[in-house]
């Protein structure tokens, strides 16, 4: 039994190690699960997603639904920016970019202050063109 709990932990570390090095990227669970299988290490997709729970409820990971997207896509949370940020969609190529503008703080302030309606910022996201599609 210790065993597998070694394992266990070896494969958490190397699923949070492998989204730290995506710098903020999404991911799905599946595509982690063909990184490892590639990297000659499979995970079992069911030991993925229970990771990715546990990394999302202790805040080192974020899961988004993005429209378009089948399922959940997540995003390892860096130290610097912690707070969930407005998420910006391309609609040309399909990516997604996240916005750390300090003007954006005012943004749902204002909503709640003068129009009574309270903005979610884990599903804001704005549609438009990325610079790699204008």
């Amino acid at each position: 039994m210790a065993r597998s709990k070694t394992y266990s932990t070896r494969q958490r570390e190397a699923i949070l190690a492998y989204l730290a090095s995506l710098g903020g990227q999404h991911i799905t669970a599946n595509q982690v699960a063909l990184y490892f299988e590639r990297a000659g290490s499979p995970i079992g997709l069911a030991t993925i997603y229970r990771h990715l729970d546990r990394f999302v409820q202790s805040g080192k990971v974020r899961k988004h639904h993005l429209d378009g997207a089948p399922g959940a896509c997540y995003q390892h949370i860096a130290g610097e920016h912690p707070h969930p940020q407005i998420q910006l969609k391309c609609e040309a190529c399909g990516a997604v970019l996240h916005l750390h503008c300090s003007m954006l703080e005012e943004i749902p302030a204002h909503v709640y202050q003068a129009h009574s309606f309270q903005i979610n910022p884990l599903k804001t996201v704005l549609y438009g063109k990325c610079p790699n599609c204008l």
